[in-house]
C-alpha cells in the first residue's frame, strides 16, 4: 500500500518518518520543500503538490495546522479532489471540525473515494517514535483496510465511530489537557510562593490523584525553563475554541471552557501566537515576580518507550 503525506509540520513530519522508516512507500508533500529534506535522506518521494501525491498513492494523509488549511489541499488547485479516484481513502490526521470532515468526505465520496478521520494524541515525542494514540472515525469496513497503516503510526488505535466521530472526541481531549496545563501552571506557582521546593512539588504531584499526562510532560520542561513542546498558542486557541462550539452549538452552558478561551486569547495577546504553549506560566512569573525553575528537569521531552506494532483499543460493552 502506498502513503501520501500532506503537511510536514511539528507533528506531520515526524508521523512521516514513522511509515518510511518502517519501509512504507510515501510520498510526501508540502508547502515547504525544506521540512521534507530529512524525509528524503530517509527515502520518501517527494511530490510538488497534493494532486501529485493523490496520483501516486492508495491512501492519502492530511495534517494540516487549520479547517481552512484541509479544505484548501482538499478542494483548491492541484488539490486532492482533482485526483481523487474509486478505491482510494482520505485519512485526515488534522485536528479539525467534525462537520468539515464530513463534508469533504461527501465531496470525496461523489468520485468513490473513502474517508477517515484519524486525530492523533500524545506529543510530538511519541509521533516520533510510533507510540502515539490514534482515533478512527470511519465505517468498521474502512477501519480494517487502514487498520495496518494506522497500527505503525500509533501505539493505541480507537475506532470511535462513523467518519466525524473521531475530531469530536479530540478537540474534547486538546480541552482537558489545556485545562491541565492551566491548572499545573497555578499549582506551580502557588507552591512556589509558599515555600514548597518544585522538584519536591513535582514528584507529589505525579504520584498523586492530581497526576495528569500534561504534568507528566509539560511541567518538565517548565521546570527547566525551555517551555518547548512543540505545540504554538495558536493551535491551542484553534482546538479550545472548536470544542466550545461543540458545547454552544448543543446549547450547554459550559463555565471553564469559556473562560479557558479567555486565557489563551490573553496569552497570546501578550506573547503572540507564536509561542509555545508551556510559556503561559511567565505570564504567572510576571505578575509574581517569581521564577518557576528546578534542576534536573529535560530541555525537551523524549520517548523512552520502544517502538512496537501498535494495536486496536476496544471499548468496554456490558
Amino acid at each position: 500500500m502506498k502513503v501520501a503525506f500532506i503537511g510536514l509540520g511539528n507533528v506531520g513530519s515526524k508521523l512521516a518518518g514513522t511509515l518510511i522508516r518502517n519501509n512504507i512507500t510515501t510520498f510526501v508533500s508540502d508547502l515547504d520543500k525544506s521540512a521534507a529534506k530529512k524525509l528524503i535522506k530517509m527515502g520518501g518521494k517527494w511530490t510538488d503538490n497534493p494532486y501529485d501525491a493523490t496520483i501516486q498513492a492508495d491512501v492519502i494523509i492530511t495534517c494540516l495546522p487549520s479547517p481552512k488549511v484541509s479544505a484548501h489541499v482538499a478542494q483548491g488547485p492541484k488539490g486532492i479532489l482533482e485526483a481523487a479516484t474509486k478505491g482510494k481513502i482520505w485519512i485526515e490526521m488534522s485536528t479539525t471540525q467534525s462537520s468539515e470532515v464530513i463534508r469533504l468526505g461527501d465531496k470525496f465520496l461523489e468520485k468513490g473515494m473513502l474517508s477517515a478521520d484519524c486525530p492523533v494524541s500524545g506529543g510530538c515525542h511519541r509521533a516520533n517514535t510510533g507510540n502515539i494514540a490514534i482515533f478512527a472515525g470511519c465505517d468498521r469496513p474502512i477501519f480494517e483496510r487502514i487498520k495496518p497503516i494506522l497500527c505503525v503510526l500509533g501505539k493505541k488505535v480507537l475506532h470511535t465511530g462513523p467518519l466525524g466521530s473521531a475530531s469530536t472526541l479530540k478537540v474534547m481531549t486538546n480541552f482537558l489537557a489545556t485545562t491541565h496545563l492551566v491548572a499545573c501552571c497555578e499549582a506551580l506557582v502557588a507552591m512556589k510562593a509558599a515555600n514548597v521546593d518544585l522538584n519536591t512539588t513535582y514528584e507529589a504531584i505525579k504520584i498523586s490523584s492530581g497526576n495528569s499526562f500534561v504534568h507528566e510532560t509539560e511541567s518538565q520542561v517548565i521546570l527547566n525553563g525551555s517551555r518547548d513542546i512543540n505545540f504554538t498558542l495558536d493551535l491551542v486557541l484553534k482546538d479550545i475554541a472548536l470544542f466550545q462550539e461543540i458545547a454552544s452549538q448543543n446549547k450547554i452552558d459550559l463555565e471553564i471552557s469559556p473562560l479557558l478561551n479567555e486565557i489563551i486569547k490573553n496569552a497570546i495577546d501578550k506573547l503572540g501566537p507564536r509561542a509555545n504553549s508551556p510559556s503561559i506560566i511567565s505570564l504567572l512569573e510576571q505578575q509574581t515576580g517569581m521564577k518557576i525553575l528546578a534542576p534536573g528537569f529535560p530541555s525537551e521531552i523524549q520517548d523512552d518507550e520502544p517502538e512496537s506494532l501498535g494495536y486496536e483499543v476496544t471499548t468496554v460493552k456490558e
